[in-house]
């Protein structure tokens, strides 16, 4: 099993560091799974407990300059990791004008990812910088824990509003109550509701547009022949949707929401080579 990877350009390297300070701020802990394309950032709390899960993934080769990995065996080729994203986030913060940047699995005492930064300096010889972050190898057995979450059968799919606006709204909300309700229907329409014995707010947005998706792959979804003034709604909890608006450095160039009424509400952040999933049950 071996993994190595470097990260030459200034503007990937940077735009992979906002990806995992996202990601940090998402989750304590998660799994990284590598593939000869592709990485995946997995949080899989068990929905039934009523964790929110993620599943965030991006394409290597727009990142890294050289990437080399192989897996555990060849019919198996890929590795998957368990780390504090935090840890990898504040390695990476010393990597604002790297010259380059390393990432390398060793096993000196214990497994590790190895980032080696090497920052410019004024004399001949470069300084390297090392951060050696402890993971945990999941074993070959566990990794059907980590498949992609089943995207539920969706009444309502609805671009989000400007994900500043949306996270004012419901920081200021969140003094308010534990519990918000978000409702959206097939007419471009979205509301974040809060409704406690002493006081209901309510906050409408219009003309967000709904994603083709229909007609676009032939996904069926309870969403057809729906009427489209009709709200689907989920109840969940403030502080998980103020913690995913709050921990987005990645200016997605689409952000929808779907959902499934009174059971999930799914995000999906889109910015070209990356896409960000996010899952928050309802509380029944």
């Amino acid at each position: 099993m071996r993994f190595r990877a470097k990260i030459v350009d200034l503007a990937c390297l940077n735009h992979f560091s906002r990806i995992i300070n996202t990601i940090a701020k998402l989750a304590k802990t998660c799994i990284l799974r590598l593939t000869v394309c592709k990485l995946y950032f997995i949080l899989s709390d068990k929905v039934a407990n009523g964790g929110a899960s993620m599943w965030c993934e991006l394409s290597q080769g727009n990142f890294f300059d050289e990437f080399q990995m192989e897996g555990v065996a060849a019919e198996h080729n890929e590795i998957y990791l368990e780390l504090v994203p935090e840890n990898l986030s504040r390695a990476l913060k010393t990597a604002q004008s790297a010259k380059a940047v390393k990432i390398k699995l060793t096993n000196k005492h214990c497994p590790c990812l190895r980032v080696a930064v090497e920052l410019p300096s004024l004399s001949s010889s470069s300084r390297i910088v090392t951060h050696d972050i402890p993971v945990a190898v999941i074993p070959r057995r566990m990794w059907n824990d980590f498949r992609e979450p089943i995207v539920p059968d969706f009444d309502v799919s609805i671009y989000l509003p400007v994900l500043k606006t949306m996270r004012s709204v419901v920081e200021r909300m969140k003094n308010l109550s534990n519990i918000i309700v978000i409702e959206a229907n097939l007419n471009g329409e979205m509301n974040l509701k809060i409704e406690t014995d002493l006081v209901s707010v309510t906050t409408h947005f219009k003309d967000l547009g709904n994603p083709p998706w229909a007609s676009e792959d032939g996904c069926q979804s309870s969403a057809q022949g729906r009427d489209l003034e009709s709200m689907a709604e989920a109840s969940i909890d403030i502080k998980k949707l103020q913690q995913f608006l709050a921990g987005q450095q990645v200016n997605p160039t689409k952000a929808l929401c779907n959902i499934v009424h009174k059971r999930i509400v799914h995000f999906i952040l889109l910015h070209e080579e990356v896409s960000l999933q996010y899952f928050i049950p309802a509380i029944a």
